[in-house]
């Protein structure tokens, strides 16, 4: 069967996939299509992501980011905020967390005022999970296991959608570090124990400040 080419927008990869299966849709391809919808829609939809919120920036700490004020009595940063990311899985979903860098380490825990942390308040309870792709490994063993090309293109599509989310955090943040498997290499690392994979080996713990 033709893939569909990367460009193919989620609406055309669905539409692809109810061709390829009659109008019958699984509901494993339903839940993870519907979380990279949500995810698609980040910065736009009415609620407050965590991934919206760390771009509000009365929550910078400007001592930090030695800021300048302009002429119109505008401040900005002259520094970045500093923060790491990381690519975490469990047996069902895919998240994106986030940490401040404070004095040089990643942060885990609650910080409030502090003259190194870059946001003046940081809560990880709601704040270090900037996006959550629900089913999305569960979605990943069932295409490896007897998907189509339109769950394939699916996979990619998330893949792409956080590289591009990514991309946009560097823009206002200095990113030091990314650790983890992007879900390009999750895959790639499945796919190397064929026809026996197990997940087991790929999937993370809940983080610990002595990483």
């Amino acid at each position: 069967m033709k893939e569909l080419p990367i460009t193919s927008s989620l609406k055309e990869i669905t539409a692809h996939k109810k061709k390829l299966n009659w109008g019958d849709v699984p509901a494993i391809y339903h839940m993870a299509a519907s979380s990279i919808s949500d995810m698609d829609g980040i910065l736009t939809h009415g609620f407050d992501s965590a991934y919206k919120q760390i771009f509000n920036k009365s929550n910078w700490n400007y001592a930090v980011l030695e800021a300048t004020i302009d002429d119109s009595g505008k401040t900005n940063a002259t520094q970045k905020p500093k923060i790491a990311l990381r690519h975490c899985y469990d047996e069902q979903n895919y998240e994106l967390h986030c940490y401040p860098i404070v004095k040089g380490e990643r942060l885990y825990t609650p910080l409030s005022q502090s003259p190194w942390c870059p946001f003046v308040q940081w809560s990880p309870e709601s704040m270090q999970m900037l996006f959550r792709i629900s089913s999305l490994v569960s979605f990943i063993v069932f295409t490896f296991k007897s998907g189509d090309p339109a769950d394939l293109a699916l996979i990619k599509y998330s893949h792409k959608r956080v590289q591009e989310l990514i991309a946009q955090l560097s823009q206002s943040f200095e990113i030091v570090d990314v650790v983890g498997y992007s879900i390009a290499d999750f895959c790639k690392e499945l796919y190397r124990g064929k026809p026996n994979f197990t997940i087991t080996d790929l999937l993370d713990t809940q983080d610990q400040n002595t990483e």
